[in-house]
């Protein structure tokens, strides 16, 4: 059976031996001849060829695969990816934040957080306050094959960029600086409590830091005091204190704060039913138009307590059984 190898040397040695048309007559009828017996399977061969060198195609540099580690994360676990700001207090300054909170960047980040559980369906609970966000991906989750790299790589990204193409819409005309940057973490959390405690505890440093914050820039912009005096007018004091100073120098009840800013921003999934009208086109072909209501998984945001049992007892389907 001759093969194109052969095919060319025919050609060749020919062409040694004719004049220019000559040449082309013979480089036409190889050709033909291999559209003929390419129709009588004779294709199927070169298929073969190259599919072999494709699956042959290694190097002596691929040894450097094996420098790569296992970075699996273990089974049954939740898996935790935590995003901050990068120099975000910088960043804060120079897009001039309103300070101590600004809705419009608590805005942005929740709506970025929206954009990553879409894309991550497994997330089943996140949780987010000032320039950080928590995403619990469900312990039984496979995604990405549970490597946390790729994990984390793909919640900083999706935030990332879902940060920077929805700026304008909290922002407005005001321009965007330089791209905002945001550090990941992967932890594991075998158990509910782990987990409960994990939320509890980023929801207090909420509290903590939020109550910090509303006393210190109160004592700036209403109290008339630098910022190096109100630091030192609150250094050492607890929250009461701060409570105290906010009530009774301010007339400000700081339970009556905006939730938002004193519980932070938490994210399910839940089920609404949604209705939506459908034409019909009847048999006299006339057409109307029916109500039709279906039930569909939308992320929902709630600025409350987490860490006591009510809200848990409430959304009973975000943690697994604990016998897994």
């Amino acid at each position: 059976m001759l093969t194109l190898v052969s095919l060319r040397q025919i050609s060749l040695t020919d062409c040694t031996q004719t004049n220019v048309s000559e040449e082309l007559m013979l480089i036409g009828k190889a050709c033909r001849f291999v559209e003929c017996i390419s129709s009588v399977g004779v294709v199927g061969s070169f298929a073969c060829l190259h599919t072999k060198s494709r699956n042959m195609a290694k190097s002596k540099f691929e040894y450097v695969r094996n420098f790569e580690t296992d970075d699996t994360c273990l089974r049954n676990c939740y898996i935790v990816v935590r995003l901050d700001g990068r120099n975000f207090h910088k960043f804060a300054e120079q897009h001039t934040f309103t300070k101590p909170n600004d809705n419009r960047a608590l805005g942005l980040m929740t709506r970025s957080a929206h954009s990553v559980m879409e894309e991550l369906e497994d997330i089943v609970i996140a949780y987010g306050q000032s320039d950080e966000f928590s995403f619990v991906f469900k312990r039984t989750s496979t995604w990405f094959k549970r490597r946390a790299s790729k994990l984390m790589t793909h919640v900083a990204s999706q935030f990332s960029s879902s940060y920077v193409f929805y700026w304008k819409d909290y922002f407005g005309e005001q321009p965007l600086l330089y791209p905002p940057g945001f550090d990941g973490r992967v932890v594991l959390y075998p158990s509910n409590r782990n987990l409960r405690d994990y939320l509890s505890w980023r929801q207090a440093d909420c509290h903590v830091n939020n109550l910090y914050n509303t006393v210190f820039w109160t004592l700036v912009q209403k109290g008339g005091l630098t910022t190096v005096q109100a630091e030192e007018r609150l250094k050492g004091t607890l929250a009461a204190d701060k409570n105290e100073i906010l009530f009774t120098e301010f007339d400000i009840n700081y339970n009556k704060e905006a939730a938002l800013h004193r519980k932070g921003t938490t994210l399910i999934w839940e089920k609404r039913d949604e209705t939506i009208v459908k034409r019909l086109k009847l048999p006299n072909e006339e057409e109307k138009e029916v109500p039709v209501t279906r039930s569909r998984r939308r992320v929902q945001s709630y600025h409350t307590d987490i860490i006591g049992d009510q809200f848990w007892e409430e959304h009973s389907d975000i943690l697994e059984a604990d016998n897994c």
